[in-house]
């Protein structure tokens, strides 16, 4: 009997931006840009019809206005995308209690086994949306595989509002002609390289063995000559003890004072805390984490007595790790910048759930 699981990977559609349209109707068909304003800041999300003219998260809200002059910025409503994605996690308990969020809008669902008693993962992952669609009015994008790795690309191949399929016989020839840099897992660093190598699409990847990728690509060789050929034996864990909560993001150009570091700091903040709520869990270290131009990086922590609790605890040690910076001793640009809250006081020792894994049709 095959013990193939079936996996679906939800993931909203222009997620914070979605919310704001749906809420305000004069906001619906207009580029819009959550986050900053036309002369400081940074964008948090952008809907599609701001990405079209090339505005993106993380970038300077003053470069957005540049690309797109009838851009709309609106402030970030956290408690309200928390609000939205607790309904959206609603809808995922009625199929199936095997669900392992990533952010406030994707998560994992196991549907080997549901509670719909449902056959077909397909139908599932359309009546899923639907369903999101009719509570929330906003659009899911759904990739259906056999595992996490290929379900979460498959379901950044059709967006906006588009759902992919990949099924047993199609994963050869799905991930073989997949470009390289769709590889969820390598990055735009790791993707040049491996083009300078000649490996631009999954059948290169495939033609090198896993000695020599390890020796290009360090341990994480090993990892790309196992997803190539579909392998991820990994479960969807709903009770994953975590030791760490971050954010972090990367900018299209580089920063270079550090005034606009604190304002692209702030939504990675305030995006680790919706983290922290949402697990209820809270640390008491704090990593900054600070990557240049050049691709080296370094990283700054601050241990406290009480748990960081509050966005002005979050925001306060972190700008406080970033003045203590000797600018003058690193590459001047900063390309990516993250927060990570650790040292959790809680003891979850809560049981892994794991799914029975049954042949269901997709």
């Amino acid at each position: 009997m095959s013990t193939q699981r079936k996996i679906i990977h939800i993931d909203m559609d222009a997620f914070y931006a979605s919310v704001e349209q749906a809420d305000n109707p004069e906001l619906k068909g207009k580029p819009v840009a959550v986050g900053g304003s036309k002369e400081r800041g940074v964008v948090a999300a952008a809907s599609y019809e701001a990405r079209k003219f090339g505005v993106r998260s993380a970038m300077p809200s003053s470069l957005a206005y540049h690309k797109c002059p009838n851009i709309v910025f609106v402030k970030p409503r956290f408690d309200r995308y928390k609000e939205i994605s607790n309904q959206i996690h609603e809808v995922f308990q009625t199929y199936t209690d095997l669900i392992e969020p990533l952010s406030l809008d994707e998560a994992y669902l196991d549907v080997t086994q549901n509670k719909k008693g449902m056959e077909s993962a397909t139908m599932i992952a359309k009546s899923i949306r639907n369903d999101i669609k009719a509570k929330t009015g906003l659009t899911a994008s759904a990739g259906i595989s056999t595992n996490k790795f290929i379900a979460k690309i498959a379901s950044d191949y059709n967006k906006p509002d588009g759902i992919t399929l990949v099924g047993p016989e199609k994963t050869t020839v799905f991930l073989e002609q997949l470009p390289i840099e769709k590889f969820f897992g390598v990055g735009k660093v790791t993707a040049e390289k491996m083009k300078a190598l000649g490996i631009n699409t999954g059948a290169d990847l495939k033609k090198w063995d896993k000695e020599t990728l390890i020796t290009h690509f360090g341990k994480s060789g090993g990892f790309y000559y196992e997803i190539v050929r579909g392998n991820d034996n990994r479960p969807v864990n709903p009770n994953r003890i975590r030791k760490s909560l971050g954010a972090e993001n990367t900018f299209d150009y580089d920063l270079i004072e550090v005034v606009d570091m604190k304002l692209a700091l702030e939504p990675i903040a305030k995006t680790v805390l919706t983290r922290l709520e949402k697990s209820k869990k809270f640390g008491k270290t704090l990593t900054l984490k600070v990557k240049f131009k050049d691709f080296s990086q370094i990283t700054r922590s601050q241990s406290v007595t009480e748990e960081i609790r509050t966005f002005d605890q979050l925001i306060e040690i972190t700008f406080g790790l970033l003045e203590q910076i000797d600018w003058n001793l690193f590459p001047s640009g900063v390309r990516l910048l993250g927060i990570t809250c650790s040292n959790f006081g809680d003891k979850d020792l809560s049981v892994i759930k794991k799914g029975h894994q049954l042949t269901i049709n997709f």
